[in-house]
């Protein structure tokens, strides 16, 4: 899964897909509506590939955790966080990932973990086909080459 072209824009609600950089700013793509609009760079915009969940050894990057996730569910969707209460959602958490720090993994960051799963489980970009994953391993063993 290739997380590096869908962002996270604060205070607006979902994912949006990166069009395009321009020079005040980048145009997204909503995932939710498919309306594209214009972001400013002063707005604060995380690619999800930059996020990582606290665990008590290290940061595991969210593309790592939804891989987990998405083989633990056989690529089904996760649990509804609008519906689910907070102990709900930790008890998941830590069926397939138990070693996660709960002190500094708030019920707030549970809650985007999986409607943002979802969202993109709906848009299909969870999904990697064995020709998906063998491509991108042979980048990375490239890349390691050079």
């Amino acid at each position: 899964m290739k997380l590096d072209d869908i962002l996270s824009i604060g205070g607006k609600p979902g994912l949006y897909k990166l069009v395009k950089a321009t020079r005040q700013g980048v145009l997204v793509e909503s995932l939710l509506d498919q309306k594209r609009m214009p972001v400013s760079q002063r707005a604060d915009v995380s690619a999800l590939s930059d996020i990582a969940i606290y665990t008590y050894e290290e940061e595991l990057p969210l593309n790592e955790v939804y891989d987990r996730l998405f083989e633990k569910l056989n690529g089904e969707k996760a649990l509804d966080a609008k519906k689910a209460s907070g102990d709900e959602l930790r008890e998941f958490m830590s069926d397939f990932l138990p070693d996660y720090d709960e002190d500094r993994v708030y019920t707030s960051h549970l809650k985007k973990l999986f409607s943002w799963y979802n969202l993109l489980h709906d848009c299909d970009l969870l999904n990697r086909n064995e020709e998906q994953a063998e491509a991108a391993e042979e980048e990375a063993s490239e890349e390691k080459a050079d």
